[in-house]
């Protein structure tokens, strides 16, 4: 049986120990090096070459995403299964776009995450059925039929760095009524903050980056 090298990129001791815990009871795993932050991922991964690298999305000093670019275009080859608690349609889209082999989350049974491993090592990508749901939905909206064209207004101006009172000074509405349009542009996207729903918006071809102008990413 071929052993599967492991490299856990998380930033939390406890979850790092935990995977090692449960991975080490499988015969043909084998952990190779950890990583707290994006930097040492990044590092470690392209020292040790490991099979499958396990990325969290949020760490410090570089998260999950800029890592796995980084991963990308250094050693290409080597298959990134995506172990998180975040599952916003962002933060999906975000890491698959960036080259993730797979996306799997912290809740997942033991023996989905050893099978999602093990298939990610042979090049299979992988998805939790949640996930895989999320970019299916992403994938079959109609773009016209996701955002009004009011809601697309107000979400222009958030992408411009406006604040809630800038954006109803320039629509000639109330603070309250551009808070009611964010929570269904929030609601619409499948996200939780104003960053994300731009991301989401670009992604999508919602939102067009006009040449020239400042944008809050």
């Amino acid at each position: 049986m071929k052993c599967i090298r492991l490299v856990i990129a998380d930033d939390h001791p406890v979850v790092r120990a935990g995977l090692q815990g449960m991975l080490v009871s499988q015969p043909d795993f084998e952990i190779v090096g950890e990583a707290m932050t994006g930097v040492e991922a990044v590092a470690l991964t392209i020292a040790l070459q490991p099979d499958v690298v396990l990325m969290d999305l949020r760490m410090a000093e570089m998260d999950g995403v800029a890592a796995i670019v980084q991963i990308r275009q250094q050693k290409p080859a080597i298959p990134i299964l995506v172990l998180t608690t975040y599952d916003s349609d962002a933060d999906i889209l975000r890491a698959m776009e960036a080259g993730a082999t797979g996306y799997l989350l912290k809740d997942a049974p033991c023996k989905q995450l050893y099978s999602a491993i093990r298939d990610v090592a042979q090049g299979k990508s992988v998805l939790a059925p949640a996930v895989m749901s999320r970019l299916l939905r992403h994938m079959h909206a109609p773009a016209e039929e996701a955002l009004s064209a009011r809601e697309i207004e107000v979400l222009t101006l958030v992408a411009r760095g406006a604040s809630n009172k800038e954006i109803a000074r320039g629509l000639h509405i109330s603070e309250a009524t551009v808070k009611s349009h964010l929570i269904h542009i929030f609601s619409k996207l499948g996200v939780a903050d104003r960053t994300a729903a731009v991301m989401v918006a670009l992604e999508g071809g919602l939102l067009k980056l006009e040449q020239g102008r400042r944008y809050m990413l």
